[in-house]
């Protein structure tokens, strides 16, 4: 799954669905991936036409959220918390899950990744783990 071809990565998370929908076995990451998408019923019919869901461009400036985009920040970050990296993120992630379930904690977390890594890429630096895991506890204070 990890490329920096568009189409390709498009193309797996249609097979991911595609497998999931009919019953077929997944993998222990096209089962992860299968999960996020479950959750996001507003992508399941552009997960079921691949000519769509490669043709299609998403434009910020229009306020259009790239649905593969969004659901790779979901996989992201699940990735961080599994590995507990940045140092706490797992400990943050359990209260939010606790306090928001874990779909809702997810989205308000990913708001700070995507701050850091916009960050990051502005700034033509490595994501500042600090700055990141200080916006993420901020969250425990609301």
């Amino acid at each position: 799954m990890f490329t920096q071809d568009r189409d390709q990565l498009r193309r797996y998370y249609v097979s991911c669905w595609q497998k999931q929908q009919s019953g077929a076995t997944l993998d222990a990451l096209e089962q992860q991936v299968a999960e996020v998408i479950a959750e996001h019923p507003e992508y399941h019919a552009l997960l079921t036409n691949e000519d769509k869901a490669l043709g299609r461009e998403y434009a910020p400036e229009d306020g259009e959220t790239n649905p593969f985009l969004h659901m790779s920040l979901h996989l992201g970050l699940q990735e961080q918390v599994v590995t507990d990296r940045p140092a706490g993120i797992r400990e943050v992630y359990q209260q939010m899950i606790a306090r928001h379930g874990v779909h809702e904690a997810e989205h308000q977390m990913m708001q700070y990744l995507i701050e850091s890594l916009w960050l990051a890429q502005r700034n033509q630096s490595a994501p500042d783990e600090k700055v990141y895991m200080e916006g993420l506890r901020g969250l425990l204070q609301d």
